[in-house]
């Protein structure tokens, strides 16, 4: 079974929840009309279950294969296939006009980006990380740099990566060792060894940008003295071209679990040429540009192998016999039924559905407001987008991972004994799929990010905003049809509230509380979001049925709603209860003890 992106989904949440025409008098959302936006998607669709999804198990079996002479070989059909998404013009579609890009709002680019990472999350991974690139150097690079880098990163000409990771530091980048000493041209010598490079080498693009976190001689210590750097694989001449090769060198690639398509590099700076990126000591910050927008890719990677895999489960299900029916043969003329009548498989793809779909709403809806920050007129709204993204960057990069991980598992349970084998394409999503629960911050980071940092940013602004919302929302939705819906989010919001507050009053007490609660927490966060998400769903639902839609998307949509508001948003209590219990017992056995 070959993937097939979602379009019909995706248009549901363009065309009705997020009404994006509702922004067509904004100057970025005026070539975003939902004709031209069904016409990429359907584009985008072809071209990802075409081209890219046949190349998965391709690269899964294949892996990238390093060679003597420090190159990376990527898996065969890769080097195609990516010239033919340069060609298409996809690398363009959320990037700045002025630097050859299509300026379309990035909420659609978005949706490009899920389909490309559930068709083949290792090949995605390679331009994900160029627009990274791309978007630091945007922010932070002199008009020089933006000049010589950004049109070649915006086409993805020139590949692009972040290197942070050494052998002795990952989430606490206050202990890197690589070392940048002034030269008298005004560049740098750049020394040392970072890991976990995804796409440190490669052979899909002429050049590599390396953005590098590196401490100048005499900076201070800790995370206060890191500085960003450009350094690129080949040096470029003075006509911008790739020049002399940059002494920069894969020494060799990670075996793992999945992604086996991406290149996974250990890179070696041996006085390489560098050129600093915005001020001394700040590169953190300008690397927090591209690693926000990693983690928001990486929540979008978690729902998309989720729904490739679903996608393999439920065919498997309407195909697969096995027993017949508790309530009597549904294939009457068959050896036995098809397991889909079972509701314990029901089960698992229901679960699916309303995490995958409400997960996609969420995903998408916030990503609206990023937009918004950048693209609204009003100063109110562009705050409030810059205040959700900073708030549900977090929550939607560990969500989406732990709960499309717990999906994947799921669709290889309906596999049965078929689904722990390589003949079927399960295993591998579930493989891939576990990365992005460690990687750009393992889940707990971002738990602890969001209790330690995000709450109480601007004295809490941002998460008052949001609570103000749900009870917006609430308020003007209060009649009966709704109430299934509006209910168990009213209880939900009160269960958030409650646990907020608990931190609140324990957290600075005792550090150790909010640690131990900050995973709870932030699934219980999650929850209660995808429960807005499912609860603005049921009524957009509800408006086209009593309009006299025949779509049955509609249906559905309400169908999943109450499933997930009576049989998946009910761990919201369960969170609750744990969080508060504490850090006693979490903290309660000696280390020796373990």
């Amino acid at each position: 079974m070959t993937y097939q992106p979602p379009v019909r989904d995706h248009l549901f949440i363009f065309r009705d929840l997020l009404e994006l025409e509702r922004y067509a008098n904004l100057p970025a959302f005026a070539d975003a009309s939902l004709d031209v936006v069904e016409q990429i998607l359907d584009e985008a669709a072809r071209f990802t279950s075409e081209v890219l999804a046949p190349l998965n198990a391709v690269g899964d079996k294949e892996g990238c294969r390093w060679n003597p002479d420090f190159s990376v070989t990527t898996p065969a059909g890769f080097r195609e296939a990516y010239s033919q998404l340069v060609e298409g013009g996809w690398p363009g579609l959320g990037s700045a006009p002025e630097w050859g890009g299509q300026g379309l709002p990035h909420v659609v680019n978005l949706a490009f980006s899920e389909m490309s990472s559930a068709a083949n999350m290792a090949f995605s991974m390679y331009p994900g990380l160029t627009h990274g690139a791309y978007s630091a150097i945007l922010v932070g690079g002199s008009e020089a740099q933006k000049q010589l880098y950004l049109p070649k990163l915006a086409s993805f000409q020139w590949g692009g990566t972040m290197n942070l990771t050494e052998p002795q530091c990952g989430t606490d980048l206050g202990l890197i060792r690589t070392k940048a000493v002034p030269a008298e041209d005004g560049t740098y010598r750049i020394s040392g060894q970072k890991i976990w490079i995804s796409g440190g080498e490669h052979d899909l693009t002429e050049n590599i940008v390396h953005l590098v976190l590196a401490r100048i001689e005499g900076a201070p210590a800790g995370t206060r003295g890191i500085s960003l750097f450009i350094v690129p694989k080949f040096i470029p001449d003075a006509d911008g071209e790739p020049g002399r090769r940059n002494s920069v060198k894969c020494l060799g690639l990670e075996e793992k679990m999945g992604i086996h398509g991406n290149a996974t590099c250990v890179i070696s700076h041996e006085e390489a040429t560098g050129w600093l990126v915005g001020e001394e000591n700040r590169g953190l910050a300008l690397m927090f540009v591209m690693m926000n927008e990693a983690r928001l890719g990486v929540g979008m990677q978690g729902l998309a192998q989720a729904e490739a895999a679903y996608q393999a489960a439920a065919e498997f299900a309407k195909e697969r016999l096995q027993g017949r029916s508790l309530t009597g043969p549904k294939n009457p003329d068959g050896p036995a039924d098809p397991i889909i009548v079972h509701p314990d498989v029901r089960r698992m793809l229901m679960d699916a559905r309303a995490i995958i779909e409400g997960g996609r709403a969420f995903l998408y809806w916030t990503a609206l407001h990023g937009d918004l920050a950048e693209a609204s007129p009003d100063e109110a709204t562009r705050q409030k987008g810059r205040d959700y993204m900073a708030l549900l960057t977090p929550v939607l990069k560990a969500f989406l991972t732990d709960r499309g991980f717990r999906v994947c598992s799921d669709a290889m349970q309906v596999h049965g004994g078929s689904g722990f084998t390589e003949h079927f394409p399960v295993s591998q999503y579930l493989r891939d799929c576990r990365i992005a629960l460690i990687y750009e911050g393992t889940n707990g980071i971002q738990a602890l990010d969001l209790v330690g940092r995000k709450l109480a940013a601007d004295g809490g602004r941002a998460m008052m905003s949001f609570f103000a919302e749900l009870d917006g929302f609430v308020d003007a939705n209060d009649g009966e049809a709704l109430q299934p819906f509006v209910a168990p989010l009213l209880k939900a919001k009160a269960e958030l509230q409650e646990a907020t507050m608990w931190l609140m009053q324990n957290g600075l007490a005792n550090p150790d509380n909010a640690g131990a609660a900050s995973t709870d927490y932030l699934h219980l966060f999650g929850l209660t979001a995808l429960a807005y998400m499912w609860a603005m769903t049921a009524k957009v639902a509800q408006a086209k049925l009593a309009a006299g839609s025949s779509d049955p998307i509609y249906a559905a949509k309400l169908t999943i709603a109450r499933y997930y508001m009576d049989r998946v948003l009910p761990e919201t209590a369960a969170h609750l209860a744990k969080l508060k219990t504490g850090a006693e017992l979490v903290m309660a056995l000696p280390a020796e003890a373990f």
